[in-house]
This record gives structure tokens, C-alpha cells and sequence, in this order.
């Protein structure tokens, strides 16, 4: 998925860009309004408010009268009238600075599913052989639906998002499991076991050693 930032701030964006390039975003900066709307097309904008050579709600204001890209605001201004006007000029959401990553991609994640439930809730060809139905939480392999307990259908489900990138074991405990978990990784094992058989040789699901996992498309 193909994210804009538009971010003069470079710690900030460089940690963001980071951040999200892990969780397998593909992540396009620019420093300024003028380069936001000259960017190509996107699936989602985080814009901040104060860039160099615009107010960052004009960005906003001109990017949603071209499209309804789904667009969050990033920034320090926490006064509740930016916020109120953000979201009345077409932000789909409001997040204010510090913040951390995972709180941004929690954000991505629930505004998506509001705006764009066809994009991210519909049906999703894996391969020519494997279709996950996301509003049944069903999954086909050539044609026949297998069975998949809640949480081994999660684990596809979000690997599922961006194949072929590397999730740390955290990272997927922390978005399948709990954000807050701490415990031993040893069910993902177990999980990540059981989906290999049920999928057979339809998809692979690869060990990074030491660092994770990966959906590959065979």
C-alpha cells in the first residue's frame, strides 16, 4: 500500500518512513504542500499542518476536492479548532504529536476500513489459487474453502497485507494477538505450523531466521 507523507519535520518523517516501511508500507515523502500536490496517486495521505510554504489544511482542502483519498492529519497543533476544522475540510482523521508508530498505523488501519471497506474488506487474490473473503473470514484454495481457527485465519489475514515483506515475531504478536503482549512467541509457531499444512503448497509462509516471518506467492 502506497502511503504519502508530508512531513518538513526530517526526524519525524524519517522515523515514520521507517516505521511504516517495516509494517509494509510503501512509504512516498515530501516536505512541502506544493510537493503533496504534485505527488502521484496514493492510497492514503498523512499530511502535518505547519509545512514551510502552506497551511497543511489547505493541503487537505485541495486534496479532497480532487479525490477521496483517505487523509490524516499528523501534528503538533492539538488546539480542538484545528481538529474540528481538519475533519470538516475532508480529514478522515486527527492525530496529534508525539505519537508513535503503531498508534499511526492503527489510525491507517481504522480509517481505511471506514472509508474504503471495498479496498480493504472485500475479497483479496493472494495468487491464482488462494482468495481470502474478508467480510466471511473465509479463505479458498483452488476453489475449496479450508478451515481456519479465528486466529490462524488473523495471522494470514495480516501477513496477507503486504506479501512478500518481512514481520518481525512483535510485530505480528502485537497486530494479530495484543498490542500490549509480552509472552513467549511460541503460539505463533504453533499457528504459523498449522497454516502451512492447511495451505499446502498454494502459499508459503517462510521463516526469516532470526527475525520473522514472511507471505510468499508461489
Amino acid at each position: 500500500m502506497r502511503v504519502l507523507l508530508v512531513e518538513d519535520d526530517e526526524p519525524i518523517a524519517e522515523s515514520l518512513t521507517r516505521g511504516l516501511g517495516r509494517y509494509g508500507f510503501d512509504v512516498e515523502w515530501v516536505r512541502t504542500g506544493a510537493g503533496a500536490l504534485e505527488a502521484g496517486p496514493t492510497d492514503l495521505v498523512l499530511v502535518d499542518l505547519g509545512l514551510p510554504d502552506m497551511d497543511g489544511l489547505d493541503v487537505c482542502l485541495e486534496l479532497r476536492a480532487r479525490s477521496d483519498v483517505p487523509i490524516i492529519v499528523i501534528s503538533a497543533r492539538a488546539d480542538e479548532t484545528d481538529r474540528v476544522v481538519g475533519l470538516e475540510i475532508g480529514a478522515d482523521d486527527y492525530v496529534s504529536k508525539p505519537f508513535g508508530v503503531r498508534e499511526v498505523i492503527a489510525r491507517m488501519r481504522a480509517v481505511l476500513r471506514r472509508v474504503r471497506p471495498a479496498a480493504v474488506q472485500s475479497e483479496a487474490k493472494l495468487s491464482s489459487r488462494v482468495v481470502i473473503d474478508r467480510p466471511g473470514r473465509r479463505v479458498h484454495v483452488d476453489g475449496a474453502e479450508i478451515s481456519l481457527t479465528p486466529k490462524e485465519y488473523d495471522l494470514l489475514a495480516f501477513l496477507a497485507e503486504a506479501p512478500e515483506a518481512v514481520f518481525t515475531r512483535e510485530q505480528i504478536m502485537e497486530a494479530v494477538w495484543d498490542a500490549n503482549w509480552f509472552g513467549p512467541t511460541k503460539t505463533l509457531d504453533v499457528h504459523v505450523s498449522a497454516l502451512r499444512q492447511k495451505l499446502g503448497d498454494a502459499v508459503s509462509v517462510e521463516t526469516v531466521r532470526g527475525v520473522g516471518f514472511r507471505l510468499v506467492l508461489t
